[in-house]
């Protein structure tokens, strides 16, 4: 049966029941006098309409000639599907096999709200009669199939995209349909709206994205702004549609205030994790503004500064790629698959004409940076997604200029210190054979992060010292029992019998590897200490100790940068219980070479030295290698074979990775006692160096530390003297020169603002 006719009935009912729910208008609050009453006014207007199309016609004509393109191939006669009862079936991965749940990723219903809204600037742009008609017949399959899915207790779609393209394409052809064509669509499609959203008594409904403003925004609740403005003084929903428009602006407010607060003044955008960051996170707060521009005539860009200084993180966590300058590299944080620790800058050229568009005049600086990386973009495009982009901003003729390349890549700062996210980001320099570290504590925003508070890692010429485990696909067991956990982190474990595993998202494992945590953290962020960064060196304090509960009585990392690629890290580290065994972590791509107390470990041209200094009686082990590489609580967590293979045959094409690891390095006390201190220092080099620096323990005056000789920049070598307090309060002293004065190291946290 033809899915229009066998729902038809239902469609008609929920029309006549949200009409008589829907009657009436509330009072407006003061903000809601400033939404025009007209159509369009969502992402355009009647006065902005001519700039649009003089754009379509100009800058943007190839934008528009292949988005006339996919309309004429669109059909005349659209249906839907996949909006039927979901099928819960059994799943075979590596770890074996298990039914799929409510929280199983499944097929989104296939439905026209995206291609509704193509058809509908088609028609704006040409006035011809088959793109209205088709636009029409979209919106009015699409409606059928939501309330269809509802029924079913099936989500539509992860993310909002397509139903609010669809309210953007009846916005659109306002003008262009009936009375009873407006209601059919509208009245329906703000009903299915207030179904979905969460609420006392409400069902439960598979696989539905309730994200709020802490995520990116791209779930049910984004929907209300949306449908409240599209459906606002129509006179056929007018209650609740101006509950919508209410409830939506609360929410759009909360968000731009949420995301400003964590940008702070150094930039960031609500997770540390670029996929998301630089993925669909923009999309709410960017599409917001359009919209409110549009329905009232202002700009709230300026209101919201530190949105501004996104492009100051993207440049920090840019790692020049050598062999594919079009595939920057990036740490690999948090719920990154670790394949092949690639930037995403996909949508680079959208995001940084997004930011250049609303910001140029209230942050001059930042413009430049965003049109600096826009112009390292590899595809210097607009993307489809939301088809109205290329017809309001974008192209090279907005008069921001760039920032030049000596001007990037000498820049003099050597660290920077992004509070909300918890990140400290270390080079040498800009340039592909820089050294590059990150390290990682004091988070606010925890979206898509681990466990890995004091963690760090190091790239030189490749992935060095690395986040290990993968996200893989998510019904693998990696991502909950290994890879978000402690151990897959660079960090330090207090391992105690039977201490349950902290929770994160994935698959539940229900034997007893499953069971425990293997001595990680399972709370909270880390206390940042103290952080200064200059010409010679990066120092950091942070205090980790509450993140581990009541097996901990400290767990303080102090951590030096000594320019350009030597690391000394120094960890105090108390547990309630002396027998419960601590270990020092430091993660690998390949198998380490472990002579002594020196670990040498490569990645392709890039070679990292580690020698244990502390404790003095050190054991060292390495752990890994086939049937071992995610070795966690007496089991290996593999991820899903064909996600295996398919990283294999990435990592074939581009010569790099995977960055997922396979070893890593464990150092324990020789004997329990309740407190001990590790002293590490840390070198990355290329291949062709040998052997590392030369090293000499130091302990004196109550003091932990070491003496390095190192390359100096005007040749020859440097005698480098690092201290630590080895009880009391944290902190040390440091000396650069073989007979230059003892200084101490800061006990302050060094403020940075603004753009680099």
């Amino acid at each position: 049966m033809n899915m229009n006719k066998s729902i038809a009935v239902a469609a008609s009912a929920i029309i006549t029941m949200a009409s008589i729910v829907c009657m009436g208008a509330g009072q407006d609050d003061a903000w809601i006098a400033s939404i025009r009453r007209d159509h369009p006014r969502m992402f355009f207007n009647a006065e902005t309409w001519p700039q649009v199309k003089a754009r379509a016609e100009g800058p943007a004509r190839a934008a528009r000639d292949a988005l006339l393109k996919r309309c004429d191939k669109y059909p005349e006669d659209p249906v839907c599907s996949d909006y039927g009862p979901v099928e819960f079936r059994e799943v075979k991965t590596a770890g074996g096999t298990h039914k799929t749940t409510a929280a199983t990723p499944i097929k989104n219903v296939k439905e026209w709200g995206s291609q509704a809204a193509e058809c509908a600037l088609a028609w704006r742009f040409t006035g011809e009669r088959k793109y209205l008609d088709k636009a029409r017949k979209m919106l009015e399959s699409s409606v059928a199939a939501y309330h269809a899915a509802y029924a079913n207790r099936r989500a539509v779609n992860w993310y909002s995209t397509s139903r609010i393209l669809a309210l953007c394409a009846y916005d659109w052809i306002w003008k262009g349909l009936t009375p009873d064509e407006r209601k059919a669509i509208i009245v329906p499609l703000v009903q299915h709206i207030e179904d979905i959203q969460p609420g006392k008594g409400k069902p439960a409904i598979i696989r539905r994205d309730l994200g709020g403003i802490e995520s990116g925004f791209y779930g049910v609740p984004s929907l209300l702004w949306y449908s409240g403005l599209a459906s606002f003084g129509d006179g056929f929903c007018d209650n609740l549609a101006t509950s919508h428009l209410r409830r939506g602006h609360n929410l759009c407010l909360k968000l731009l205030k949420f995301r400003n607060d964590g940008a702070g003044d150094d930039g960031a955008l609500s997770s540390a994790v670029p996929g998301y960051s630089m993925g669909a996170y923009p999309w709410a707060h960017f599409n917001f503004f359009h919209t409110w521009l549009s329905a009232t005539g202002e700009n709230l860009a300026s209101k919201y500064p530190g949105l501004a200084l996104f492009p100051n993180w993207i440049y920090w966590t840019w790692i020049p790629n050598a062999s594919d300058p079009s595939m920057p590299l990036y740490c690999g944080f948090g719920d990154d698959p670790h394949t092949q620790n690639a930037l995403s800058v996909g949508r680079l050229y959208e995001h940084t004409a997004q930011y250049i568009h609303f910001f140029r005049e209230a942050n001059p600086a930042a413009a430049r940076l965003a049109a600096s990386l826009r112009d390292r973009a590899p595809a210097q495009h607009i993307l489809n997604t939301w088809p109205v982009y290329p017809f309001l901003f974008g192209g090279g003729d907005d008069g921001v200029k760039p920032y030049s390349d000596a001007e990037l890549e000498n820049l003099p700062l050597h660290a920077r210190h992004f509070e909300g996210l918890g990140q400290f980001i270390m080079r040498s320099g800009w340039k592909p054979d820089s050294t590059y570290c990150t390290f990682t504590a004091g988070a606010s925003l925890r979206q898509h992060k681990h466990y890995d508070e004091n963690n760090f890692t190091i790239y030189k010429h490749d992935f060095l010292a690395i986040d290990s485990g993968t996200r893989g696909v998510e019904t693998d067991w990696n991502l909950r029992y290994y890879y978000s956990q402690t151990i897959a982190h660079n960090c330090i474990l207090i391992r105690r019998q039977k201490e349950p595993i902290p929770a994160y998202w994935g698959p539940v494992y229900n034997g007893p590897e499953g069971k425990f945590n293997d001595g990680g953290m399972y709370k909270g962020s880390a206390n940042v200490l103290a952080f200064e960064t200059n010409d010679s060196f990066t120092y950091i304090a942070s205090d980790a100790t509450s993140l581990y509960g009541s097996k901990c009585t400290e767990a303080v990392r102090q951590f030096v940068h000594l320019l350009p690629d030597t690391f000394v890290v120094y960890d105090r580290v108390g547990a309630a219980n002396a027998n419960d065994g601590k270990a020092w972590l430091l993660h690998f791509v390949n198998e380490p070479r472990v002579d002594g107390r020196c670990t040498v470990a490569d990645c392709g041209k890039g070679r990292l030295f580690c020698e244990a200094i502390l404790p003095a009686d050190a054991k060292l082990e390495k752990i890994g290698g086939p049937g071992k590489e995610f070795w966690s609580n007496g089991r290996n967590w593999e991820p899903d074979e064909a996600f295996l293979a398919s990283a294999a045959q990435q990592s074939k094409r581009t010569g790099r990775g995977p960055y997922y690891g396979a070893w890593r390095l464990e150092v324990a006390p020789g004997a329990p006692r309740p407190n001990d201190r590790f002293l590490h220092v840390l070198t990355a080099a290329d291949t062709s160096v040998s052997s590392a620096p030369q090293t000499r323990k130091v302990v004196k005056d109550g003091m932990d530390g070491v003496v390095i000789t190192l390359p100096a920049f005007s040749g020859g070598t440097v005698e480098v003297t690092v201290l630590f307090n080895r009880e009391g309060p944290v902190g040390g002293m440091i000396a650069i020169g073989k007979d230059a004065p003892l200084r101490p190291f800061t006990t302050t946290i060094q403020p940075q603002s603004g753009i680099f």
